[in-house]
């Protein structure tokens, strides 16, 4: 049976630089692991050059922009995409690179293999890295706010923005009430979707290779209103129980941090 072709979808905002990097080791990996597809840009009107890169892109490859002036955000970004994509298996990566383009085909695998309803590119797993020099407060970030999720998925890697589903499964997302808000856009969708075949395959996480990162306090502000929101909608009565007992739990996950370090 072959493999489905597969609508990639990458959120952009000044961005330009890494554009064309991306999409050609793209549809290099695209074409070694025989798959077919189209690649979309969804930008924020950047106004910095990603037109122009996209459409010398458009001659030789199936790459395509929409460019948002009235709205804002990744998320919302995404899920744009998602519902203009000619395609059924849907994949969402970052424009930095920081998700390599060569590990797409394994991201891809488990969903149009029926194996999964939901894959991510982990980090976490067995056999995924992220560079030497990410950081220990880079990294403690991330595994604090990957604990605060774990009473939603056991999954180790749910703030990854690296993930592919099918149509199916953003559909189960949006009939429960699909709230784009924030940058966690695949945890929303895993859980309003209420996914129970997970898969995460290994990746190596890079640090971007052109521009600024758009993560802000601002944005990790939202991302515990994000949760409070999830908490809700899984476990209505619950939910409060589970908030009060965050500061416990941060502050035991910090006392097992330090300790690391400093055995």
């Amino acid at each position: 049976m072959p493999t489905p072709p597969v609508s990639i979808i990458v959120p952009t905002y000044k961005e330009a630089l890494n554009i064309p990097i991306l999409a050609r080791r793209l549809f290099d990996a695209l074409a070694k692991a025989g798959l077919t597809g189209e690649l979309i840009f969804v930008d924020d009107n950047s106004r910095d050059g990603t037109e122009e890169a996209v459409a010398e892109l458009a001659r030789e490859l199936p790459v395509r922009l929409i460019t948002r002036t009235d709205e804002r955000g990744l998320s919302s970004a995404v899920v744009r995409g998602f519902h203009e994509a000619k395609h059924d298996v849907l994949l969402c990566m970052d424009a930095d690179l920081s998700h390599p383009p060569k590990s797409v085909p394994d991201v891809i695998a488990p969903i149009a293999e029926g194996r999964a309803d939901f894959c991510i590119g982990s980090r976490y797993v067995a056999g995924g890295r992220t560079k030497e020099d990410w950081g220990f407060f880079r990294w403690l970030n991330s595994k604090v706010a990957t604990l605060l999720a774990r009473p939603l998925t056991s999954t180790s890697d749910p703030m990854a923005g690296f993930f592919c589903i099918r149509r199916e499964t953003l559909q189960r997302a949006e009939q429960a009430g699909l709230n784009p808000i924030g940058y966690k856009i695949a945890l929303e969708i895993m859980i309003k979707a209420r996914c129970e075949q997970v898969v995460e395959v290994p990746i190596e996480f890079s640090d971007r290779l052109h521009g600024k990162s758009k993560l802000t306090l601002r944005q990790q502000l939202e991302y515990l209103r994000h949760l409070w929101r999830l908490y809700r909608f899984r476990w209505p009565i619950a939910a409060p129980m589970l908030i009060a007992g965050m500061p416990l739990a941060l502050v035991a996950t910090a006392y097992w941090f330090v300790r690391r370090v400093y055995e």
